[in-house]
């Protein structure tokens, strides 16, 4: 197996290069692009492991490139951008972000979430977990990540589909904010606990569950998914 492949997408030049410099000397293979439309030629043709995708683009915005690049691909997607405030990384996780950084960043900390991003995406074929689940009007095919609601085929990205999956693994259970976290994204981010809000709000909306009856939140604690229909 290969020095895992980092698409760079940013448009000024000396950042390409510090980073370039930066993650090689990390152990990664670094790629790299200055605008939109290269990044999506770039993530087709080069097929990289993992993406850090600027949001200030001068051709296409950031966020619809990381939604082109979802329409074929669940290749983990890190945004950096200058903005720092919530509602700009709610509109990047929901874009379909796997994770966000503000500049200034440090290079170490830059290659740590992407070896974190890296082993999570990995994780999927480790066939520790049962082919599927099923609860209540909810059934997961974990091997080919498909998801039924109700009969209705759910389309679900795959870190949503993985949130969702933990829950049903520990369904009628409340999970710690803390224990998905550390299970869905891995160790080190057992405080994001904004993801959480923006990956259920998601999925809430697309099981048509909007009131939270199925997927329930207990605010001082975690989540739960509802067995056999329970409210």
């Amino acid at each position: 197996m290969g020095l895992p492949r980092v698409l760079i997408v940013d448009d000024d030049p000396d950042l390409l290069n510090v980073c370039t410099v930066g993650l090689t000397a990390l152990g990664h293979e670094v790629q790299t692009a200055e605008t939109g439309k290269d990044a999506i030629t770039a993530a087709a043709v080069g097929r990289p492991d993992v993406i850090v995708l600027d949001l200030g683009l001068p051709d296409v915005d950031g966020m619809e490139v990381c939604k082109r690049v979802r329409t074929w691909s669940g290749v983990p997607v890190v945004v950096l951008s200058a903005d720092s405030t919530e509602d700009r990384k709610v509109e990047a996780l929901e874009g379909g972000a796997d994770d966000y950084i503000t500049k200034p960043f440090g290079m170490r900390e830059l290659s740590a979430r992407l070896r974190v991003a890296l082993r999570h995406h990995a994780s999927a074929d480790s066939g520790s977990k049962p082919s599927e689940l099923e609860v209540g009007a909810l059934h997961l095919d974990l091997v080919h990540y498909q998801a039924t609601f109700a009969g209705q085929q759910v389309d679900l990205t795959a870190r949503e589909f993985e949130f969702l999956a933990f829950l049903a693994l520990h369904a009628g259970k409340v999970c710690t904010r803390r224990m998905i976290l550390e299970s869905v994204w891995g160790a080190g981010y057992g405080s994001e606990v904004n993801y959480l809000k923006v990956y259920a709000y998601r999925i809430r909306r697309k099981l048509g569950d909007d009131g939270g009856h199925f997927l329930q939140s207990d605010p001082s604690v975690g989540y739960r998914l509802a067995l056999n229909g329970e409210s």
